[in-house]
């Protein structure tokens, strides 16, 4: 505005500004009034006078046309309702989403196109007070139905007939992306449990490529005992045998049946089938161990050497597995050498791990366990890829690739890695980095072999073996250590030999494997109906045991000796006997 056009001609005084500035707060009132007018809806019009003092009109119709142009072209229906719910106004998107022309909706009740008329209805009344916002199914002309989410609010008015506006948003694409991500994650699972079934039957199929490796030794280990005993029996057969060389074939025998045992123990540890279980334990006695299986895996003109230090090293990890590592990397070594050389298995412990094929190492204290061959040595070029999945420089029917795969695998599961040096023609080096830990070994419980000694003697024991010579051998053990026994040859005539007379018996001692009932059932059902009486289980190898373990009864492994059955029953009698006077 030109201030100077409204002065007075001349030179302006105060009053004629004084003047001037009354005159500018009284338009400036004036225009607020009328832009009050305007928003109450009192003009259908405004006349303005333009700067050329032309006369424009402003009509509300020209006003709202960016907004209705900006409704219209919205995604989502939007309407306006009057105080009983019919339409006043509602955009195209709207009249699409109901399958409706536009022009026929103003007027129409839009609860008569909700799958719930009668819940619309409560959300009207709801959205009076407050805004309301929800899901609801809307009815289309195809007599289908299609999701819908509402959000809903007064619209004040001066006058006491409040309006309602609203939004609603079509769903039918939002939970078509639901079930199509519903779907995938179903897909997703199916594929994981198959992953999974693959990676365990690779596991096994690595695992039974070793103990392939180890059964021809592990049959002539065998038959070198059984030569033994076989000789031994037969020796003291022979009459006039003197005392000396009596005792002496007998501790041969005993002596042998051990080392059997203990082979047998060392081949279903190694294997079990199992899913991935770690545990703490010290890697040098296992390290130890596996070196006596090594001697039936390399054969008698590779010398097998161990280097571990005295101090103990403790890992977490899947015993089992590092086994089968050892295993695998161990028939590497002897392929390599053409069944002739020396192979030397060294523990390091608390050595950081190296940067390895590209891999950031770690200061932190790590097992270095090695094994070093003389063979022949890894070509430069084949070096990168022994670890690769059914990669293989073997001949055909020579091996598979999946040993190295199964060690590189296993370290990396484990928190670690595997490295490799090799210098051809003169031999080459393994080494398998594991986190260590603190503590100590994992142990489900005290050895039963080892409890302290007792006088408990003349108990009647009940006795469960299905095979015929093993139950009177059992029988005749417990009879000559002063005990009475009754035996049976399945948990179904057990259970009934104890319905007869409930507090015949001190002790029961089953087998684990046995048809029908198994050992660990029936000690399950005795112990809800007995709790307070003994419970002792035997068996040379069960997979239930290996996958549940033995539920807290007692087990003695088969073959046992008289001292250890008889520990193992003192124990069971003294656990039960404290059982009955805590009951009391």
């Amino acid at each position: 505005m030109d201030v100077e056009r409204l002065l007075p001609e001349g030179e302006p005084t105060p009053e004629a500004y004084r003047a001037h500035i009354r005159e500018l707060e009284a338009r400036l009132e004036e225009s607020e009034e009328t832009l009050a007018a305007i928003r109450r809806g009192d003009f259908d019009a405004v006349v303005v006078e333009g700067p050329n003092r032309e006369r424009l009109v402003y009509t509300l119709e020209s006003a709202d046309r960016p907004y209705r142009v900006l409704i219209e072209q919205m995604q989502e229906g939007a309407f306006t309702l009057g105080p009983d719910g019919a339409v006043l106004y509602c955009n195209r998107r709207l009249a699409e989403m109901l399958d409706q022309p536009q022009e026929r909706l103003t007027g129409q009740m839009l609860s008569r196109f909700t799958a719930d008329a009668a819940a619309f209805e409560r959300l009207l009344r709801a959205a009076v007070a407050e805004p309301v916002r929800s899901e609801i199914a809307l009815r289309t002309g195809g007599d289908g139905e299609r999701p819908a989410h509402l959000s809903l609010s007064r619209l004040e008015r001066l006058d006491d007939r409040p309006l309602l506006c609203g939004v609603l948003t079509d769903l039918t694409e939002h939970q078509d992306h639901v079930r199509a991500l519903a779907d995938a994650k179903t897909r997703l699972e199916a594929e994981s449990q198959e992953r999974e079934r693959v990676e365990e039957a690779l596991r096994q199929s690595q695992k039974l490529e070793a103990v392939g490796q180890l059964t021809g030794g592990v049959a002539h280990d065998f038959n070198n005992l059984l030569t033994v005993i076989k000789s031994s029996t037969d020796l003291l057969k022979r009459p006039g045998l003197a005392e000396e060389r009596r005792h002496r074939y007998v501790e041969a025998i005993s002596d042998t049946v051990d080392r059997a045992a203990k082979l047998t123990g060392q081949l279903l540890a190694f294997a079990r089938r199992q899913a991935l279980k770690p545990e703490v334990f010290e890697v040098g006695a296992s390290l130890r161990a596996v070196a006596e299986m090594l001697d039936s895996v390399t054969g008698a003109r590779i010398s097998v050497s161990t280097r571990v230090p005295e101090e103990p090293c403790y890992i977490r990890a899947d015993l089992s597995q590092f086994e089968t590592a050892l295993i695998n990397m161990a028939v590497n070594a002897r392929d390599a050498m053409a069944g002739e050389g020396m192979l030397t298995l060294h523990l390091t412990a608390g050595r950081p791990m190296p940067r390895i094929r590209g891999h950031a190492g770690s200061r932190s204290a790590f097992a270095a366990v090695s094994l070093t061959d003389t063979g022949s040595g890894i070509a430069p070029e084949v070096l990168p890829r022994i670890f690769e999945p059914f990669f293989t420089t073997k001949e055909v029917g020579k091996g598979t690739g999946l040993g190295l795969s199964q060690v590189f695998g296993f370290a990396k599961q484990s928190g670690g890695d595997v490295d490799v040096a090799s210098t051809v023609g003169q031999g080459t080096t393994l080494t398998l980095y594991l986190p260590e830990v603190e503590g100590s070994p994992d142990r489900p419980g005290g050895d039963p072999a080892e409890a302290g000694a007792g006088d408990e003697s003349g108990l009647c024991i009940l006795v469960v073996e299905d095979n015929v010579e093993v139950g009177r051998f059992a029988t005749q053990i417990l009879e000559d250590l002063g005990h009475a026994t009754r035996w049976v040859a399945n948990a179904e005539e057990a259970l009934a030999e104890l319905e007869k007379v409930p507090f015949r018996f001190d002790a029961v001692f089953s087998d684990v494997v046995m048809p029908g009932i198994g050992g660990i059932a029936l000690a399950e059902e005795l112990r809800r109906r007995r709790p307070d009486l003994p419970v002792v289980l035997t068996s040379g190898y069960s997979h239930v045991l290996a996958q549940e373990g033995v539920h807290d009864f007692l087990l003695v492994q088969k073959p046992y000796s008289v001292e250890q059955l008889s520990r193992v029953l003192r124990e069971a009698v003294r656990k039960g006997r404290a059982a009955r006077r805590r009951g009391r």
